[in-house]
């Protein structure tokens, strides 16, 4: 009922473990899998070993999440040899990269490359990393950095990972489908603040984070609506999915796939088979028998 085909990637259902929640090791992958999830994003990696931010650097209230961890990692080198490949794993694994200029997202997608991931993930689009130029804001910069992680990847399909912090996410899309992506992941956070009225000052030490959990959603459902009606390219739809419902929504605006990320936080890591439970029983309700019956029907 929920069996779900993202370019030629056969999953046993459409949700996937978003990137920066877990996806660190082996036996985290394997953790999420056994715990229902149809597909596991790796924490995303670059160039070089990265520290992250002071803290705090995360913050959590009133169904509003957020964060500037700073994007803290191992590095490629050293992930190629923790993992070695990542084909032989219980379940199909999307490798999540970035870099700070465009040559280093092309290493680094040719490294990763060689774990054999599923998928390559780019973030393109973190709201608390100084790219200079916002690669994820320029239908430019952003072609560029797709084409250069398409040469570099081989046969593996690509998502290009979007912001919301954009004028037009429309146009962003289509140039990433004009340049070779494979897919697009939407949403990233969105930029965001939280303020401590007793200190009298943002309560994360970098000031400004990124907005995840229940509150993104909205934001989230619109981006995924309007990249539908632009590309033509699978859409995995990232942002604030805790419940069934939610998912089904993402599914109704036009996305293939549902990553899911700050709800392990309100509902545990078993929130992958919840969701899928939650789903199947609305589709019986509704005699609903394939997902591809609904994708997308919020716009006829």
């Amino acid at each position: 009922m929920l069996q779900t085909k993202l370019c030629n990637i056969k999953l046993k259902n459409p949700t996937i473990l978003a990137s920066g929640i877990l996806g660190v090791t082996k036996e985290s992958i394997g953790r999420i899998g056994k715990s229902g999830a149809g597909a596991v994003t790796l924490k995303s990696l670059c160039h070089e070993e990265r520290l992250g931010n002071a803290n705090p650097a995360m913050f959590s209230d009133d169904g509003a999440f957020l964060n500037a961890v700073g994007l803290p990692g191992q590095g490629i080198d050293s992930a190629v040899k923790e993992f070695q490949r990542l084909d032989n794993l219980s379940v199909p694994v999307i490798g999540s990269i970035y870099g700070y200029r465009i040559k280093q997202f092309g290493i680094v997608a040719k490294k990763m490359a060689s774990l054999k991931p599923s998928m390559i993930e780019v973030d393109i689009s973190c709201p608390h990393l100084d790219y200079g130029k916002p690669y994820y804001a320029d239908t430019q910069l952003t072609a560029e950095v797709t084409k250069v992680v398409k040469k570099n990847a081989g046969r593996i399909p690509v998502s290009i990972k979007l912001s919301p912090n954009v004028y037009d996410i429309k146009e962003i899309a289509h140039a990433a489908e004009k340049a070779g992506a494979d897919a697009i992941t939407a949403i990233n956070t969105a930029t965001a603040m939280a303020i401590d009225v007793d200190a009298r000052k943002p309560v994360l030490a970098n000031k400004i984070g990124g907005l995840s959990g229940p509150a993104l959603k909205p934001i989230a459902l619109r981006c995924v609506y309007e990249i539908y009606e632009t590309v033509k390219i699978p859409i995995i739809g990232t942002g604030g999915v805790t419940y069934g419902k939610d998912a089904l929504e993402m599914i109704m605006a036009g996305s293939t796939c549902v990553g899911i990320g700050s709800g392990i936080y309100y509902r545990g890591i078993g929130i992958f088979k919840k969701v899928c439970d939650e789903m199947e029983a609305w589709m019986r309700k509704n005699k609903v028998k394939s997902l591809k019956e609904i994708r997308g029907c919020a716009h006829d």
